[in-house]
This record gives C-alpha cells, structure tokens and sequence, in this order.
C-alpha cells in the first residue's frame, strides 16, 4: 500500500543523500545547518525527476506524463498530490529488492516532500521555483527524442540549453537560498550572474566523462551529433571501438567547453555569502573536483567511451577536501591552478 500521508524524516533524507551521489554528500557534510538540510532536501526533489527523465525502462511518453505529474506535486494547487505522483510511478519501479538507491528516493518522494513541508515558507519559495523549472525542461527534451528512445543532443546550444536545465537551475537554486538575507545588491547581481555557470561547468564535466554509462544505461547521447559528425561518427556509434579516437576528440571538445566556465564559476565561489550555514569549503570541493577530473579528462578522453571511465583518485579527493576546509577565498585561484597541472594529493608536502 502506498501511504497517502506519510511521516516527515530528516535522518532518511540525509541518509538517501549519501546513497545518490557522492559530490552531494561531500557538499552536505560541509555545509552547517540550516543549509545543509535545505541542500540535502532540494537535491533530493530534483533527483527524483532526474531519476525518471533517465530512466531507459519507462517509455518516454510515460516519462514526459510523470514529469508532468511530478511537476503538478510541486506547484501550489495540489490538484495532484505527491501521492498521486507515486501511484502514478509504482508500475514503473523495480522490485523492492532490486532499487538502486536513485529508485528508492523516488519511491519515497511523499516522505520527501512532507519532510520539505516542514521548511520555513522562505525556504520553500527559494527552492520550488528552480526545482520546476528542471522538470518541465527535462520533460520538454524527453518529448523531443520520444521517437529515438533517449536524448541525442544536436549542437552546442542544445547542451548548453539541456545542460541549463539539468544543472543551471540548481544554480538559481542553490542563490536564491543565499540571498535571502541580508545581502547586498553588488553581490547579489554577481551572484545571479553566475550561478548558471557554476552549475553548467558541474554538468558539462558529467557530460564528458559519463559518455559510456550514459549510453549504455541511459540510451542518451549528449556529445553534440555537430561535433561528432565533423569526426565523421554517428551518435549511436559513438562507442564503437573503431571510432574511438576520432569519439575522443569530441570529448576533448566538450571537456574544453566545460573549461570556459570555470572562471565564472570561480567568480561565484568568491562571491558565495557564509550565510544560512554556507561555508566555502562546501562549494570548493566539487569546484576543485570538477578541475582535477578536467585535467584527467584532456590527458585520457578516449577512457570516457570505456567502462572504466574517467575520475579523479580517492587520494586526490581526500587531499582537495582537506584543502577546500583551509582554503579562504583569495587562495582558490592557486589552488585551481595547482589541480589543473597535476594530481593534488602528489604536491603536498
């Protein structure tokens, strides 16, 4: 039976968040309250919808229906509840013996959002709006590849349009919970300025790492077909181990695209107000990751279109966690500049 008023649980959400994504977590564990659980429930709402625009199984005119009934959860009519989501989406879950943890935060999305109803009023409208906005994209770009089954992204503009949806958003997100207090306009224009960006560099670094598993679980490609036909390879061809060189250029590509973001997004690092229990550290971190898994990515691009992928070491991350808890604004340039030419664990002295 699913429950139509399920109990609030903060622990579960903090605990699910540790389950679904390993840079989350680390920003959660960082972050100081209340911001740590207003970022640990709205990551949580937007790894629900997430978790369906992926999902291979659930053909896409049943994606784009659930979008949209997820969406309707979220707006403040209530015609559909988060019940009616859930019972909407139960034929699509698997067993519960066989859920990943991304399915079992879907079906848990009632105790989500009644743990999310408990939030201050200011807290919801700083996250609702965004969290929104990344549905109803995701169920625009589902629609418009229902006939080929998962995304083939066409060119630039078109990634960085989905790229918006899937990552800029928790961007506006992530300032519109800053700038709730106190905060002044200079830094606020900033703010808002950037905060696609930072969330862009987070994703078009996924992009270009993830080409395989996005393939292979997600049937979706999203390095440009513009780009890979100027290589002369068709998207479904992309793994094929006869283009492999010519499918790493494109990574390359796309890993050299991401980099022209990072400077904005180091702009909005600096900027970030330690407000609401933000701290600096907690943003850091996949900032800095984002620019150790680049470097790897231009010195091995062909290992994104293989199982092994691409990723920075457990070394390197424990060393940029134990740098960004040092690190104050004015040092994260050297810092960035330190990951970009090496390993960081390996300077350390």
């Amino acid at each position: 039976m699913i429950a139509r008023s399920p109990q609030p649980d903060l622990e579960w959400c903090h605990e699910a968040v540790q389950g679904v994504s390993r840079t989350f977590a680390l920003t959660v564990d960082v972050l100081e309250e209340p911001m740590a659980t207003e970022i640990c429930l709205g990551y949580l709402l937007c790894r629900v919808a997430d978790t369906v625009e992926d999902a291979s199984h659930i053909p896409p005119a049943e994606q784009v229906a659930l979008l949209e009934s997820y969406d309707a959860a979220l707006g403040p009519e209530r015609d559909v509840t988060m019940a009616h989501f859930r019972e909407a989406v139960d034929e699509w879950l698997p067993a519960p013996a066989e859920r990943t943890d991304d399915w079992t935060v879907v079906a848990k999305a009632p105790t989500i959002w009644a743990t999310f109803a408990e939030q201050p009023e200011d807290v919801q409208q700083a996250i609702v709006p965004p969290v929104r906005e990344m549905v109803t994209g995701m169920a625009t770009f589902v629609d418009r590849y229902a006939d080929t089954g998962g995304l083939r992204i066409d060119d630039r503009t078109e990634l960085e349009s989905y790229c918006y949806y899937a990552a800029g958003t928790v961007g506006t997100l992530i300032t519109n919970l800053l700038t709730r207090g106190d905060v002044a306009p200079e830094r606020s224009r900033v703010l808002y300025e950037t905060a696609d960006s930072f969330g862009l560099l987070l994703q078009l670094v996924n992009v270009s790492k993830d080409v395989h598993d996005d393939y292979t679980e997600e049937n979706n490609v999203y390095l440009p077909a513009e780009w890979l036909a100027a290589e002369d390879v068709a998207q479904d061809a992309v793994l094929e181990p006869d283009n492999r060189d010519a499918a790493a250029a494109v990574v390359d590509r796309t890993a050299r695209y991401a980099q022209t973001f990072l400077d904005d997004a180091q702009t909005y690092l600096e900027a970030a107000p330690q407000v609401f229990g933000n701290t600096i550290a907690a943003w850091s971190i996949p900032y800095l990751l984002s620019v150790g898994t680049l470097r790897e990515l231009r010195t091995r691009p062909a290992d994104a279109l293989t199982e092994a992928g691409v990723k920075v070491s457990k070394q390197e991350v424990f060393a940029v966690m134990e740098a960004a808890h040092d690190a104050e604004r004015e040092s994260l340039a050297d810092v960035r500049e330190t990951i970009a030419r090496e390993p960081f664990h390996l300077t350390i002295q």
